[in-house]
């Protein structure tokens, strides 16, 4: 997995004012304080063959959008990492391997690129990512099998004893995409349907309404799913997957997950990227007001991404992709309560112990799982689990949380209240994905890294051994 940085403009090239302030009869070449200029370029950095950057390994660096023969050097603290001389091609391109030392600590390191002619600089983020070695897959009964294409997300209905997997492939306009209906045991597909195609707006192909996330109403005997490239959610029946409503385009901005609440008739969309939670009445099939989350810190913003639901305790959680943050929402009161989760970058998944009040964090930049007390904000542990930590799933049987490790291949069991590694599994390729049932099992879904890929696209079936 490949981390793209996208530079931007921040100050010139730094001087020290600690140099300048030190001695008043220093004097400056005229060239210190030429013209300053913006830096314009985007700098990618990969592992051996697109793989996360571990200590020990060869890393790839490419740069695009600098002038043309433009000088650029690449530095982490004193230690050059780029080679003496270089320059961007007449595309403003260039690229360059290097070998990372083994000691590399893991984590978001500060990498300095600057320029000349014209001069800049930019500090971007460098993550070394933790590499844990698979284990445990002998304490777990383990199958899979290939679905369709473009698996994102699964769900599963404890009433009708059924699977549903969400899959979409491409970029927009998206032609292929398909809900699918699975037998939990053989993990047969029972039934499928391809969504509708969206209306022409202008000149603009939208494709059809492919689906994404995905959750249940066992009352109503419902999917919902949500069509993030249209930004709106459609509803289906879970019999035959006939579609009963699909909502007008530009409903929801850009949604990601949906959780419904069956017993107050509420069906929750977190809006990727947004401080919003669209609010759905699961009766009329109509919009309601939505929630609002403001970001505790100074300056901060809160964007949602994974959704939980304690549907006895009437609580509804959420992570921030851009804050080290959570929030617990009081669905009876609208109270919301903005939690810190120190340590965590990127956060992308979430689930809850309603029992103890332990909120689990995944988080895709600090490729770590983080457990915090919802009362106190303590913060339980912090286990890195390897990279892209994508989605977490708790487990009330055993007292365990999973995580799909997007970048790392794996989904890695943890003891919910230590924070121990039980086992770390091999997921095949870009597990996405992951609910655990009441009765222990868990379901995985990951995708394949291209159409010829025998390790992507499948449903996982994870059951622990007595």
């Amino acid at each position: 997995m490949a981390f793209t940085l996208t530079t931007r403009l921040r100050v010139p090239v730094a001087l020290s004012l600690g140099v300048l302030l030190g001695s008043a009869s220093i004097v400056l070449a005229q060239s210190a304080f030429d013209t300053p200029a913006p830096f314009t370029g985007t700098v990618r950095f990969s592992g051996e063959q697109g793989a996360p950057i571990y200590g020990g390994a060869e890393v790839s660096a490419a740069g695009t959008g600098f002038a043309p023969n433009q000088p650029v050097t690449v530095l982490r603290g004193d230690e050059r990492l780029s080679p003496e001389g270089l320059k961007a091609d007449g595309e403003g391109k260039f690229s360059f391997d290097f070998l990372l030392p083994a000691d590399a600590v893991v984590g978001i390191h500060p990498v300095v690129v600057q320029t000349d002619a014209p001069d800049s600089a930019d500090v971007i983020d460098f993550k070394v990512s933790p590499k844990i070695p698979v284990s445990g897959a002998e304490k777990f009964d383990i199958t899979s099998k290939k679905v369709g294409r473009g698996l994102y997300q699964v769900a599963y209905s404890e009433k009708n004893k059924a699977l549903f997997v969400a899959a979409a492939v491409g970029r927009p306009p998206v032609k292929e995409s398909a809900l699918y209906k699975l037998d939990p045991e053989t993990l047969d597909v029972v039934a499928q349907v391809a969504p509708e195609a969206a209306p022409q707006t202008g000149d603009r192909d939208p494709g059809v309404f492919a689906v994404y996330g995905i959750g249940l109403d066992d009352e109503k005997d419902t999917v919902w799913v949500t069509n993030t490239r249209q930004n709106t959610v459609a509803v289906y029946a879970q019999g035959d997957l006939s579609l009963i409503k699909q909502f007008d385009l530009n409903t929801v901005p850009h949604p990601r997950d949906v959780v419904v609440d069956a017993a107050n008739d509420k069906a929750y969309v977190s809006s990727a990227m947004n401080n919003l939670i669209a609010v759905f009445d699961t009766n009329t099939l109509e919009p309601l007001a939505p929630i609002e989350l403001t970001s505790a810190q100074r300056g901060g913003r809160f964007s949602t991404m994974s959704l939980t639901l304690d549907p006895k305790g009437g609580k509804l959680y959420t992570v921030s992709m851009t804050s080290p943050e959570a929030a617990k929402i009081d669905l009876a009161t609208g109270e919301v309560q903005i939690l810190k989760v120190p340590g965590s970058v990127s956060g992308a998944g979430v689930a809850v112990d309603p029992a103890t009040g332990r909120l689990f964090v995944a988080s895709q930049g600090s490729d770590d799982l983080i457990a915090i007390d919802t009362a106190s904000e303590e913060v339980l542990f912090d286990t890195a689990v390897g990279a892209g930590a994508l989605n977490v799933a708790f487990d009330a049987k055993d007292g365990t949380a999973y995580v799909a490790n997007r970048g790392a291949d794996t989904i890695t069991v943890v003891d919910a209240t230590s924070g121990e590694i039980i086992a770390n599994l091999d997921a095949g390729s870009y597990p996405n994905q992951l609910i655990a049932t009441a009765d222990g099992t868990v379901y995985a879904v990951n995708k394949a890294r291209g159409q010829d890929d025998t390790e992507g696209d499948m449903i996982w079936r994870i059951v622990p051994k007595k």
